[in-house]
């Protein structure tokens, strides 16, 4: 493809940093660019700590662990998120319920959540899609009113805020995502945001396979020996050098897709309303992370026509999440059809158009003037320009 649907993008100081981390000899995890990129999270977000993980899934994985997640433990998700999102709690034993969207922002939907509720319900898992705040008012007065964590799923969401407050800082834990597509990354990589000062030593622990090696190199024991349970979720030093460097430069990353969500918006605003396309929603109350732009087709046939049309003009767009209840495993927890019907629709109409940090202003255009051919058949009189043309 010409104009791939993302791209990973150098932002400052990534080869030098990386280099230097090998240069100091330290390039597993909990190395200097670690404890940078923990501090620069922390600070920034307001959280009480942050631990670099490998993954946003090993975020959640540790969260469920946190939440002593036990077989017959319930959790309230919704049905249109990633798997990792229900994966984390499954394999600790617990039952996924399953709850519909709202159909403006497409996040949980909070006037649905206390229906879902029951006995065995341990944690509500807000997802805040395309870094999007969720309704974090409503879900934390039901949280309180029930007695139920929250835990946020922020993968989209970094440095987006609610009501004035960051994403990731409203539940007692949250998890971030550095993976290829996100709006940071160093390729494959997460974070485990807390928020309650009485996880953090546990957390610290089952982050190191179960054992207290920080407290042992902090000089807090002798030696260090299996504590808890555990794994091997902490972050390579070499990956958090490549992403301290992206972090260092959050304003400009952020600025840029700023820009090119805005002119997707500006640009199609006219063309989506002559033909009952709709764009993303975004309330008031939050300020977004410019993590995605995505239309709302018709129906499945005009989206699927639409991803065609444009791959014959070499673009790649794609759809999202497929609804988690009706697939094999969502079924055999009881998911059925109808049951999340607003999942069910958006899922089928959903199309996310190329969105990467060096996105240029000339390729953008070039997929602007494309989409807007989709509904008179014409021909694309030109082709994108280079990939360095400026953002």
């Amino acid at each position: 493809m010409k104009i791939p649907f993302n791209r990973p993008c150098l932002a400052g100081n990534e080869v030098l940093y990386t280099a230097q981390c090998i240069e100091r000899g330290h390039i597993s995890a909990d190395g200097m660019f670690t404890a940078k990129c923990q501090e620069l999270l922390q600070r920034e977000m307001g959280a009480k700590s942050v631990l670099l993980v490998t993954s946003c899934t090993h975020a959640l994985e540790m969260a469920a662990l946190l939440a002593d997640i036990e077989p017959g433990d319930e959790v309230v998700l919704p049905s249109f998120t990633f798997v990792s999102t229900a994966n984390a709690f499954v394999l600790r034993g617990a039952k996924p319920v399953f709850v519909d969207i709202r159909p403006d922002t497409l996040n949980l939907d909070e006037t649905k959540v206390e229906a879902a509720l029951t006995p065995k319900t341990k944690a509500i898992i807000p997802v805040h899609y395309a870094g999007v705040g969720c309704e974090m008012k409503a879900l934390m007065e039901i949280a309180r009113r029930h007695e139920l964590l929250v835990i946020e799923d922020n993968a989209h969401g970094l440095f987006a805020r609610y009501d004035g407050r960051q994403l990731g800082t409203f539940g007692q834990m949250a998890s971030q995502s550095f993976h290829e597509t996100k709006n940071f990354t160093c390729g494959e990589g997460g974070a485990l945001v807390l928020n309650d000062p009485q996880l953090i030593e546990r957390a610290e622990i089952i982050r190191q396979k179960g054992t207290d090696r920080g407290r042992f190199f902090r000089g807090q024991v002798d030696k260090y020996t299996w504590q808890d349970v555990g794994s091997s979720y902490a972050l390579s030093d070499q990956l958090a050098a490549f992403l301290f460097a992206q972090l260092e430069e959050r304003a400009l990353i952020l600025e840029k897709r700023k820009r090119i969500w805005h002119r997707y918006q500006e640009g199609l605003k006219n063309w989506c309303m002559d033909h009952d396309i709709r764009m993303p929603a975004v309330p008031s109350s939050c300020e977004q992370a410019y993590h995605m732009f995505y239309l709302l087709l018709p129906s499945y046939d005009a989206r699927q026509r639409f991803i065609g049309h444009l791959k014959e003009r070499q673009i790649l767009s794609v759809f999202h999440y497929l609804p988690l209840h009706l697939s094999p495993m969502g079924r055999r927890y009881g998911g059925a059809a109808g049951q999340c019907p607003v999942t069910e629709d958006i899922s089928d109409r959903l199309v996310r158009l190329p969105f990467y940090n060096d996105l240029s202003e000339g390729d953008q255009a070039y997929v602007i003037r494309s989409v807007m051919e989709f509904f008179d058949g014409r021909t694309a009189d030109s082709r994108p320009v280079s990939a360095g043309d400026s953002a």
